[in-house]
Formats: C-alpha cells, sequence, structure tokens
C-alpha cells in the first residue's frame, strides 16, 4: 500500500474546504478542522479529523456539543466514544480504509453519511446507518494501527 503524503492530504483538504483549519507535523502527524453540512436539510456541524503515522485516522464532531440524542437514549448510536463524540465511520480489520486512500473521498464523506444517519436517529430512535455493533473504547484502549 502507497500512503498519501500528508503534504499532498492537507492539499487536497484545502481545495475541498478552503477555510479549515490544517495542523500538519511533517509526515508524522495531520490535523484538520472544517465545517460541513451533510444535506441541504441538515444542521452545519464542525468536525475534526486526526491521522498519527501508523494508527487509524480519527475523526471528531466539535460542534454541535454534545449532540442531542434521540428521546430515551443515553448514548450516541455506533461510536467509539459518546463524550468525545469520535465517530465510527469503518471497521479497521476490514480493510475499508487505508493511509493510502484520500480523506477527503473517504473519511468526510463517510462522516457527512454518519450525521445524515445520526439525524433520522434523533428523529426516530432507530439506527439505520449499519455498521459492525461495538462497545466504545475505554480512555487507554485505541484502534488496531493501520497496516
Amino acid at each position: 500500500m502507497n500512503r498519501i503524503s500528508l503534504i499532498h492530504q492537507a492539499g487536497a483538504l484545502r481545495s475541498y474546504f478552503p477555510d479549515s483549519e490544517i495542523k500538519r507535523a511533517g509526515e508524522q502527524y495531520i490535523s484538520w478542522t472544517g465545517v460541513v453540512k451533510p444535506s441541504p436539510l441538515s444542521e452545519v456541524y464542525t468536525l475534526r479529523l486526526e491521522y498519527r503515522l501508523g494508527k487509524s485516522a480519527d475523526v471528531y464532531v466539535i460542534a454541535p456539543r454534545p449532540l442531542q440524542l434521540a428521546p430515551g437514549k443515553t448514548k450516541l448510536p455506533h461510536v467509539y466514544d459518546t463524550a468525545k463524540q469520535r465517530l465510527c465511520l469503518y471497521y479497521p480489520k476490514g480493510n475499508e480504509w487505508n493511509p493510502g486512500m484520500f480523506y477527503v473521498r473517504t473519511l468526510i464523506p463517510w462522516a457527512c453519511e454518519w450525521l445524515r444517519h445520526y439525524e433520522v436517529w434523533v428523529a426516530t430512535g432507530d439506527w439505520r446507518g449499519g455498521g459492525i455493533e461495538h462497545q466504545e473504547l475505554d480512555e487507554k484502549d485505541t484502534i488496531n494501527d493501520v497496516k
């Protein structure tokens, strides 16, 4: 697998989201914070994507915070961490994402899809976004490293 360099990832992010904030530490780390509106009827959300070399990428909903819960629910569906609003967008062991893929073509559209399903969930209480059931990760737990 050929990894896309973080400078190229940053360039693609800047071209798709010119008003976003990008921080990069060479080829070791990148952070992107940007605003998305998943559909014409959607709210506006601020997302943060973080990637460290050799690790899985993480995507968080930064605003609104906290995300509204569906009536009668105590936690967000299909997340790694409700408090941090860390989204589960792909199955790491399923090789659905790897660092050879552009964030603007995978993780960010997947986060927008998650948000569309989230909005339906808030209205209905029924998560229709699919995915594999899992527990939220403890603070010390991490997702498997990307190979």
